[in-house]
């Protein structure tokens, strides 16, 4: 990877036309305008303000007032994290039948498609979706209806990442293993845990025994941390849950032991730099370490995190990452393929991909 003196231009079309993967995005972060003011229309549900300020969830009172939230999704300070995970909580609770849970993972992978996204692992975290309590493994059954009219459609293929929230119990999180390794649902391939490291603490611990099942039956392994809290959440992720990737893992810079351990095992960082620049975790695009912990050799992720209220697309976010950092084309396909070897798509996609890729780079090259 080099600093170039002059710039050189990548345009948005470029980066779309790269086939890629993004293994750090949350569907309760993708809903569209339409989607949300379709949803709360079929279901006579008024909205918290105007249509046209929804996504600007610091002007409406119902997200912004005191009040104790279920959590999830990104993270960050205090303030902008709780109004964001609010937001979240209410708009997911405008799915309330299998068909509009259906259209909402097949919008998923329509926005995927249009950004050159060819594989996703998409963060579900049920807690957010408070229609289908006691019900999630319904909720499941009809994203996957969605997801599979989807790729049979030729759109983006989708796996589910089913995530624990960091406040619930030890109990809790072994039962929903324990049940989603009898009941296997369709298209969910791992298991997550999100929320905000600030609030909750270090969960390490009590969530070791849900992950060593989880591992022991199969299911692939990628844990938020490094984010809202420091360098000892990746550890945890690292030691206690065998985690095979970390979403954020940002904080991973203060620490060059921990540095050191993820370019050692491999352990990938799907970094979201306009969702921690959005959030609070850094002031601003340059003073973000995802130049650092590429050039300490860490496999680095570029993703979207929670795209649709961040305003935003993983095109958008790689340009803008290529202008405040530097990157080139070159860097771009870089990141593709990683993207691609971070999935937990199965190995013949991955082959696929990569070939795809490969053929799309050299055709610029001529």
């Amino acid at each position: 990877m080099h600093h170039p003196t002059v710039l050189e231009h990548i345009d948005e079309d470029a980066i779309r036309a790269l086939p890629k993967a993004e293994v750090h995005i949350h569907l309760e972060g993708t809903f569209s305008l339409l989607d949300i003011l379709t949803l709360a229309k079929e279901n006579e549900v008024a909205l918290p303000g105007p249509a046209a300020t929804l996504f600007d969830i610091t002007t409406h009172d119902a997200f912004t007032a005191p009040a104790v939230t279920t959590g999830g999704g990104a993270g960050a300070g205090a303030a902008g994290l709780t109004g964001f995970l609010r937001f979240l909580d209410w708009q997911c609770g405008l799915v309330r039948t299998p068909a509009q849970a259906a259209r909402v993972a097949y919008a998923f992978a329509v926005r995927q498609s249009a950004s050159g996204i060819r594989y996703s692992d998409v963060i579900v975290n049920p807690t957010h979706w408070n229609a289908w309590r006691g019900r999630e493994f319904d909720l499941l059954e009809a994203f996957a209806t969605g997801f599979d009219e989807a790729e049979q459609d030729g759109l983006c293929e989708v796996r589910v990442a089913y995530s624990l929230l960091r406040s619930q119990s030890a109990e809790e999180a072994e039962r929903i293993v324990r049940d989603i390794l009898e009941l296997r649902p369709r298209r969910v391939i791992a298991l997550s845990v999100d929320g905000d490291e600030k609030v909750s603490g270090r969960t390490g611990e009590k969530f070791r025994t849900a992950f060593a099942l989880a591992a022991s039956g199969g299911l692939r392994r990628t844990v938020h941390a490094g984010e809202s809290s420091g360098p000892e959440g990746v550890w945890d992720a690292v030691e206690l849950l065998q985690a095979e990737r970390i979403d954020h893992g940002v904080r991973s810079i203060e620490d060059p032991a921990l540095l050191e351990r993820l370019v050692a095992d491999g352990i990938s960082l799907g970094v979201c730099p306009r969702s921690n620049v959005s959030l609070g975790i850094y002031p601003s695009w340059p003073e973000h370490p995802v130049r650092r912990l590429l050039e300490a050799g860490v496999q680095v992720t570029l993703n979207t995190d929670d795209p649709a209220p961040l305003g935003s697309t993983l095109e958008s976010d790689w340009s803008v990452a290529a202008q405040q950092f530097g990157f080139t084309y070159a860097d771009l396909v870089g990141f593709a393929a990683r993207s691609i070897d971070a999935s937990f798509a199965e190995p013949e996609t991955k082959s696929r991909l990569h070939a795809e890729l490969a053929a799309v780079a050299e055709a610029r090259g001529r």
